[in-house]
């Protein structure tokens, strides 16, 4: 299959001796215009090597490189040399690696032999699984499948916040007020209640706070009493979270939370104390990191107890242990920046040359459009009722545009989940972005119901067409303008994958799957597919199938299903 980056550096190798052909291939662009070729090669690097002017340097190369059967054309254009490929060799490169590769295109072995860790989701034990986890948990479920597609052992991690102070005190609301019945018909709403309630009395009695601290510290020492209910609230909690995750179908290779660090605290402690780390500040033990330019990290309270950080570093510890991971991402939002830059210090300062494979993966809020939701001012959005809401607007417009379709409630779901996905994917992780759900559940514009729509039309097309499609078929019917466009969005699927992976941007892969879709939809106006000519019709179904089965990978990398009917 022809390489057409491969052949141009080569090509370009040729005049420029001082570079490496990977970093010749490294510069290599994709014009903005399609009437400025195919690929673009930037000379203004050249200048200080060659003493001339970026231009008079693209007018020489464009000059003296002959062309040759991927190549049909070679011009200069304001200090580029661009590049226009053979259209039938584009057509014949990419339909038969995508017909040959099917749900494997796009994929590789680049991580092979390497372990990443990316912990994400990440919720509260006992506490609502609200709205605004859906950006660590679609984000980081996407950071998965980027790293699994490219070979790399990957490793999911859901770090529960199942230890804590607040354990404490929502033992006391149980035995004052708690029903175990109750509790277990609607574990978090429940559950939510009694620890408002202890607030709310604790005002009163404040008595209740160190009644609420000494059940926390029986936990510490694994009171049976403490335990059991400790256990039983982890438990009832993750059935609920569950719910969420089976609607995502997102999985994990880990649930082991903050409780499991518990026993392993005192180590950390000591070996910050062995390399003269802990310093006392008003009672407390911290670590400065002044000479990193940044606030002391508070490690103990006071009292004795640990912080998010302490626990941080033993985990950080167990996992280099136990994995030996090559990098260890944690997709937590933007508010935990300086949490990160502060534990990620204190590694360093251990000594650990580890620290430099820690990457942090912040993120903007998202927020709800006023009177979106059906709740009253003040309520906690739950991520389970967005997810079944948009379910069920979806159920209502598919029986409005296709009331006899088959499979309703299943298409619903795909399609409902998979806006509120690519919605959420849509932007660069960093922004903020208002949750809306007219744009997320439309048909048209940039949205995950236009891509899914795409494929379906494609599934269309081809049990309409009701033939074998193959790569057996005349290339040079696909060099219309239409088709060459989808050809070069199409091969660019594995550079997006690895652009998205480096950067940790699932947006880049739904950038590209978007404009798949316009270059196809684009393609399927302007050019009849199932046409007389027979010629004709193979080889149009051949670019119907390629694009049909790209789109599929592309949503299944986003935590996307490819509905084939809509």
């Amino acid at each position: 299959m022809v390489d057409f980056k491969q052949v141009i550096s080569e090509s370009l190798k040729a005049k420029i001796e001082d570079m490496t052909i990977e970093e010749i291939k490294a510069l290599l662009e994709v014009p903005p215009n399609k009437d400025m070729g195919d690929y673009a090669f930037p000379c203004f690097k050249l200048a200080k090597i060659f003493r001339k002017s970026p231009n008079m340097i693209a007018e020489e190369i464009a000059n003296e490189l002959e062309l040759t059967d991927d190549i049909s054309k070679i011009i200069n254009l304001g200090g580029y040399v661009n590049f226009f490929v053979n259209k039938e060799q584009l057509a014949k490169k990419v339909i038969n690696q995508i017909l040959t590769e099917k749900e494997n295109y796009g994929r590789s072995n680049y991580g092979e032999g390497k372990d990443v860790i990316v912990e994400f989701s990440s919720p509260n034990i006992a506490k609502p699984f609200h709205i605004g986890h859906i950006r660590t948990t679609v984000i980081g479920n996407a950071i998965y499948k980027l790293y699994e597609s490219q070979g790399y052992n990957t490793i999911r991690i859901n770090h529960l916040g199942d230890y804590g102070t607040q354990f404490g005190k929502l033992i006391v609301a149980y035995k004052l007020w708690g029903e175990k019945e109750v509790v277990e018909q609607n574990p978090i709403k429940e559950l939510l209640k009694l620890y408002v309630r202890f607030h709310d009395e604790a005002e009163k009695k404040p008595e209740m706070e160190d009644e609420a601290r000494s059940w926390f510290t029986k936990l510490e020492h694994h009171d049976e009493e403490a335990t059991e209910l400790w256990q039983w609230f982890r438990d009832e909690s993750l059935k609920e979270f569950q719910n969420v995750y089976d609607l995502l179908d997102i999985q994990f290779d880990s649930l082991t939370g903050e409780s499991f660090y518990s026993d392993k605290m005192p180590a950390v402690i000591d070996a910050l104390n062995e390399k003269g780390l802990l310093e006392e500040s008003q009672g407390a033990m911290i670590v400065d990191l002044e000479d990193e330019k940044l606030p002391p990290a508070l490690i103990q309270k006071k009292d004795g107890s640990t912080l998010y950080i302490t626990r941080d570093i033993a985990a950080g510890i167990y996992r280099k242990e136990t994995y030996d991971f090559d990098k260890c991402i944690y997709v937590v939002g933007s508010q935990q920046i300086l949490h990160f830059e502060q534990y990620f210090a204190i590694i360093k300062k251990m000594g650990y040359d580890w620290y430099k494979d820690l990457v942090h993966v912040p993120f903007g809020m998202v927020a709800l459009e006023a009177g979106t939701m059906s709740t009253r001012k003040g309520r906690v959005v739950f991520l389970e009722d967005v997810l079944h809401q948009a379910i069920d607007k979806t159920k209502e417009i598919i029986e409005e545009k296709n009331p006899n379709a088959d499979n309703i409630e299943e298409i619903a779901k795909e399609v409902g989940v998979g806006a509120v996905v690519f919605q959420e994917l849509s932007n660069s992780r960093i922004k903020d972005y208002t949750f809306s759900w007219e744009r997320t559940l439309s048909f048209e514009g940039e949205t995950g119901p236009y891509v899914q729509y795409t494929h379906a039309r494609c599934c269309a097309v081809e049990r309409k067409a009701n033939t074998e499609i193959s790569s057996d078929i005349n290339f040079d019917l696909l060099g219309d303008e239409e088709a060459s466009e989808v050809l070069k969005v199409l091969e660019t699927f594995n550079k997006n994958i690895m652009l998205a992976m480096s950067k940790n941007e699932p947006h880049i892969v739904t950038r590209f799957v978007l404009d798949l879709a316009q270059a196809f939809n684009k393609f399927y106006h302007n050019r009849p597919i199932l046409v007389d000519d027979e010629e004709l019709r193979k080889a149009r179904l051949a670019l119907v199938e390629c694009t049909r089965q790209t789109i599929e990978n592309a949503l299944h990398l986003l935590g996307m299903q490819a509905p084939v009917k809509m």
